[in-house]
């Protein structure tokens, strides 16, 4: 069984259509109203004008006088006639009270009855207008009676104007609306054309279905972002929130319509319709939380019409930064250990190949009683095994980059309370590390050295970790810890100290920056032990 595919129409052609369809049907509804109206208006007009002609007739003393006559017709035809004439009348005709012509158009039919069932009122005395078909056809007539000089009725008086000449009159009228209403429909056509291209454009050049379908998908996606989502208008009016926003509890207080009333989101969204540009990695504050920001603007025809706000917790950033941290220190310290072990397997390979049994012994020892001595201490002095593991994945790097790295032995931290997130101290002072690492190499090469000391003495918890790199001026202590900030070129860089100053924020700790003894920075960071 064969299936007809279905005709599809585009939106285009659809509102092209339409709007033609309704344009024409409005026109013809016009043409009707209109022609019914003109014709009412001529049938009123030239009833009022044949009743004049036929009163003005039975009034005329030659007309009234010739039914005095021996025969009346030989003086009312010529009459008639002229009357008719002068007055553009279809015919003129007079009859006596027996309904007998006097004259007519025709002179053949003078001396016969004269049609119409209606003669009898104007023999009663009323003057009437009425429809009818007479002898010369339909025709539009006014009767009037002739009276006497004594006032009585003698005959009868009929002017006519025959229907197709009204109608003349009415076409005449009409023709003159040809042309206007032709234009008006060329010129309503191409407006319709005008108007469904310019709704195609505003609509990207999609159908119905595709935008119902890129609907749904939008969506779709918007909903499945972890991510929350804010798009605001330009005069700041929130058009729309996907899920993971309305589940927000800083934004269960507002709803779609309601007005943006942070003033840092105000301040950004200001920002970026004057700039035309995203602001990438704010960052804003929602009951006493931290938001990590970015603000795209939304363009049509080159203009900013609104912004959308994409908002995730930094704390979530941190959580994944801090499961990266642990990977890679632990992956550090197994390259560290990989690398550092290769060598002394080589150096033993060769001292046993040589037969140097001894030295062989020896170096055993001394790295076995090293590492020993490392560990032992490092469990003796910090209790939790995530800072422990984050600074003997540093010696260990310090040692692939041939910087020494020392820690002060008189160095304890083993009351470590609740309120401080052992995370937290691994993120502060991992960065710090790493940093005084990589600026004490870039001066000093080989000769590199980092100092790291901690106490958990008193009420805080202190740690100071000195480098002898370049240092850092006082101009740039103020700007070290601002996100994205870096002395070093390259992507993906100024994070670290960022990061420690949002944690000490978080544990209501404090950083100082002063010079070291060596000549580098020194980093005294103190932590309170209760919050």
């Amino acid at each position: 069984m064969r299936t007809m595919n279905k005709i599809r129409v585009s939106l285009f052609t659809q509102i092209a259509l339409l709007i033609s369809a309704v344009l024409i049907a409005s026109l013809v509804l016009f043409w009707t109203v209109f022609s019914l109206t003109v014709d009412q208006i001529i049938t009123k007009y030239m009833g009022q004008q044949v009743l004049t002609v036929a009163k003005m007739t039975a009034h005329d003393p030659r007309i009234i006088a010739a039914f005095a006559a021996p025969d009346p017709s030989d003086a009312i035809q010529p009459i008639a006639e002229s009357i008719r004439i002068e007055t553009g009348a279809s015919y003129v005709v007079i009859g006596n009270k027996e309904e007998i012509r006097y004259s007519h158009l025709d002179p053949d039919r003078i001396g016969e009855m004269m049609k119409g069932e209606d003669n009898a009122s104007v023999l009663s005395g009323q003057s009437i207008v009425s429809e009818a078909v007479g002898s010369l056809g339909a025709s539009l007539r006014g009767k009037a009676p002739i009276r006497s000089a004594e006032g009585e009725i003698i005959g009868i008086a009929s002017v006519g104007f025959m229907t197709d000449k009204i109608n003349d009159v009415g076409e005449t009228y009409r023709r003159g609306l040809y042309g206007f209403a032709s234009l008006l429909l060329v010129f309503g056509c191409a407006g319709a054309y005008l108007i469904a291209r310019r709704v195609k454009r505003l609509f990207l050049g999609l159908e119905p279905e595709q935008i119902s379908f890129l609907y749904r998908q939008r969506e779709a996606t918007f909903e499945s972002i972890r991510d929350a989502i804010v798009a605001v208008d330009k005069q700041q009016n929130i058009i729309h929130m996907n899920k993971r926003a309305r589940e927000l509890p800083e934004w269960q207080l507002f709803a779609v319509g309601s007005k943006l009333s942070n003033p840092k989101l105000q301040t950004v969204m200001q920002e970026v319709i004057e700039s035309k540009r995203g602001v990438q990695h704010g960052r804003v504050f929602f009951d006493g939380r931290l938001y990590a920001l970015t603000a795209m603007p939304i363009i049509q025809g080159g203009k900013v019409i609104g912004v959308v706000f994409t908002f995730y917790a930094v704390s979530e950033i941190e959580q994944l930064t801090n499961e990266f941290s642990k990977i890679k220190a632990f992956s550090d310290n197994m390259r560290a250990q990989n690398h550092e072990y290769l060598n002394k397997l080589n150096t033993i390979y060769g001292l046993l190949a040589l037969k140097h049994y001894d030295k062989a012994l020896e170096l055993i020892t001394d790295e076995v009683k090293e590492r020993q001595d490392i560990i032992a201490f490092l469990v003796s002095s910090v209790k939790d095994p995530l800072i422990a593991a984050c600074l003997l994945g540093k010696i260990n790097r310090a040692k692939e980059m041939k910087i020494n790295l020392i820690i002060d032995p008189e160095s304890r931290l083993i009351d470590l309370p609740v309120s401080v997130d052992a995370k937290s101290l691994v993120t502060i002072i991992g960065n710090i590390i790493d940093n005084g690492l990589e600026a004490a190499l870039e001066l000093r090469g080989h000769e590199a050295e980092v100092s790291v000391s901690f106490t958990d003495f008193g009420n805080d918890i202190v740690f100071d970790i000195e480098d002898n790199g370049p240092g850092i001026s006082q101009d740039k202590t103020g700007v070290i810890f601002s996100d994205g900030y870096s002395s070093k070129p390259g992507r993906n860089r100024g994070l670290g100290l960022a990061l420690v100053n949002h944690e000490l924020e978080a544990l209501h700790g404090a950083i100082y920056i002063d010079k070291s003894g060596a000549g580098g920075a020194r980093f005294t960071v103190v932590i309170p032990k209760l919050s």
